[in-house]
């Protein structure tokens, strides 16, 4: 199952270090949790700052199940060490698969 997490941030500060820090953690921590993160892009001319990752999750895996786990687990907590939560916004969660015309299905 793949999703594309939008996170609307604070300032262009707190879009700088979550990307380069915070996310930069989580690329270790959720692998542990069974989710695959392929690409991680700061959006360009949006009217807020916002960064955007294409995670996956294992064949077979509850997404929400493994969200609540790894968001409640030491490893989610230690990756977000030292960034202030209201930083983050908002976030908006779409699960996608390839349609019949993608060239790579």
């Amino acid at each position: 199952m793949l999703e594309i997490r939008t996170y609307t941030l604070a300032s262009e500060e707190a879009l700088q270090q979550y990307a380069s820090v915070h996310w930069a953690r989580h690329l270790e921590s959720l692998d542990k949790y069974g989710i695959t993160t392929h690409h991680v892009w700061r959006e360009v001319g949006g009217d807020q700052p916002r960064l955007i990752a294409l995670v996956e999750y294992e064949a077979g895996a509850d997404p929400h199940l493994v969200t609540r786990e790894y968001m409640s687990s030491t490893e989610f907590r230690a990756d977000m060490d030292g960034f202030p939560m209201d930083g983050i916004r908002g976030v908006i969660s779409t699960f996608v698969e390839p349609a019949a015309s993608d060239p790579a299905s």
